[in-house]
């Protein structure tokens, strides 16, 4: 009796929230870009998330050329759908209006190798691959233990043996990137103008001056400061208040 009353609390929530990204579409699609966002925003603030959602809030940043909130809604789509090639395309957009060009220092050895190699497929997909190649395991299992020829016998085992390398290699791939997304920590400078310090201290050195829309990497947290990387491997400290991060 519990669960359904709960259940007929969330009706109502979950329709107006329909009803919202409804009204946030039309809005949008009247290039009323700051009545969409709003409309949006407020889906969000019920806990409702999807791509999307995000994407949609993006494009509208974007239109209004507010870099910052753009990028990072378009980060939070990315999220929610790895692979959609439009949320990809639309993100490079968005970098482009940002103030840094932050170079990519290319990694290199043996850890980029495996590196480039899992990242090509988002970690449920490396575990859909692995169940595809359980399945296929178990078809060569059965040809093998049903077969009475010899040559047929010794090409079912075969393929079991690819069949079990496939199920290690994709189920290891699956977890080394499911490692890799959870320890990542990425964040966007939502601050207009915001200093890299080399200490965690308001008077230290600065590093180098940040502008809105860049994307760092979080290492560590010291009270209201951030220790983050860039992708061109500078490292600094950057007052929490100045960045969001794209997985909260």
């Amino acid at each position: 009796m519990k669960k359904i009353l709960i259940l007929l609390l969330l009706i109502p929530h979950f329709f107006w929230a329909q009803n919202a990204f409804d009204e946030g579409n039309k809005f949008y699609q009247k290039e009323q870009y700051q009545q969409a966002i709003s409309s949006y925003e407020s889906v969000l603030a019920t806990g409702k998330h999807s791509a999307e959602l995000y994407f949609n809030l993006a494009n509208c940043y974007y239109k209004l050329h507010r870099v910052a909130p753009a990028v990072y809604n378009y980060e939070k789509a990315l999220l929610l759908s790895p692979n959609d090639t439009e949320i990809k395309t639309n993100l490079e957009f968005a970098r482009k209006m940002a103030v840094d060009d932050i170079k990519i220092v290319p990694k290199v050895g043996f850890n980029k190798l495996i590196a480039d190699f899992t990242s090509k497929y988002h970690y449920d997909t490396w575990a859909w691959i692995a169940v595809a190649f359980a399945f296929v395991f178990l078809l060569f299992f059965g040809g093998y233990y049903f077969s009475q020829k010899t040559i047929l016998k010794r090409i079912y085992f075969i393929g079991m043996f690819v069949a079990l390398l496939g199920i290690v290699l994709s189920t290891a791939s699956g977890f080394n990137e499911k490692n890799r997304n959870e320890n990542e920590r990425p964040a966007i400078v939502f601050a207009e103008n915001a200093s890299l310090k080399s200490e965690p201290k308001p008077n230290s050195q600065d590093t180098t001056v940040l502008h809105e829309g860049t994307k760092v990497y979080i290492l560590e947290s010291i009270a209201n400061w951030k220790k983050v990387e860039l992708t061109d491997e500078t490292t600094g400290w950057i007052e929490d208040n100045a960045i969001k991060e794209i997985k909260n």
